[in-house]
């Protein structure tokens, strides 16, 4: 069974409102589906992503570590940042010639005085801790080794990657054509996927109560609106509604 790691790696909670805008990602909601899906039958990650919010891939990859099947793995594009942790939870890893790795310390957006500028970085460097322990269990590398690649924002090319422990082996593109994806983004701010998710909910309780309207029209003009007015919260263009 194929499970693909695309897009941008987000909570379940901005995964459901882009889910609804079909734009592709990666969550853990949907992670924890597919694996249920696959009921223990080996499994195998497409993998093509920028990375993301560090602790969703976290959960993840505690997902895919507990999965009771066999869990391989193909890079296709670019397994970045967070999502080169959901690669790591791999048993055996395939790398496409076409694709690359990068590695890197957590990093945040953050304000205040200098006790909160203190507690931030205290939490970054132990973040940057656990994401040393996922790369250790796959590479053997000691801890110091793998904390001077992530703080130098290290790109690994295939053989990079494979030479280092990272991944196992090279795709043969003779036996498999790579399909090389790669999806650039920003993470959603939570104000506003709050405020999307607040507006299903009032238009799933007013169909229901308008469900006996059946001017299909109507509905067709409403439809658009809602999706306007949606589609501006996304963008930041409605903060003042």
């Amino acid at each position: 069974m194929q499970i693909d790691i695309k897009g941008m790696v987000v909570d379940s909670e901005d995964g459901a409102m882009l889910n609804w805008f079909g734009v592709q990602n990666t969550n853990p909601q949907d992670i924890q589906k597919a694996l249920k899906n696959a009921d223990g039958k080996d499994i195998d990650l497409s993998i093509a992503s920028t990375g993301g919010d560090v602790f969703a891939a976290a959960e993840i990859y505690t997902m895919l570590q507990q999965y009771p099947g066999q869990v391989t793995g193909t890079i296709q594009g670019t397994a970045a940042s967070a999502a080169s942790i959901i690669a790591e939870a791999c048993e055996h890893l395939v790398i496409s010639p076409a694709a690359s790795m990068m590695i890197h310390r957590a990093a945040t957006d953050a304000s205040g005085n200098t006790e909160v500028m203190g507690k931030t970085g205290n939490m970054l460097s132990k973040i940057d801790q656990t994401l040393v322990n996922v790369y250790q269990s796959k590479t053997g590398k000691s801890r110091d080794e793998i904390l001077d690649l992530m703080k130098a924002e290290t790109w690994l090319t295939p053989q990079d990657a494979v030479e280092q422990g990272f991944a196992d082996e090279i795709l043969d593109v003779n036996a498999t054509a790579p399909q090389v994806v790669n999806s650039v983004g920003t993470i959603p701010d939570k104000a506003k996927v709050k405020k999307f998710l607040d507006m299903l909910s009032k238009e799933k309780t007013e169909n229901e109560e308008k469900s006996d309207i059946s001017d299909t029209s109507n509905k067709e003009v409403r439809n658009m609106a809602l999706f306007k007015s949606k589609l501006a919260i996304l963008k930041g263009e409605n903060d003042g509604n």
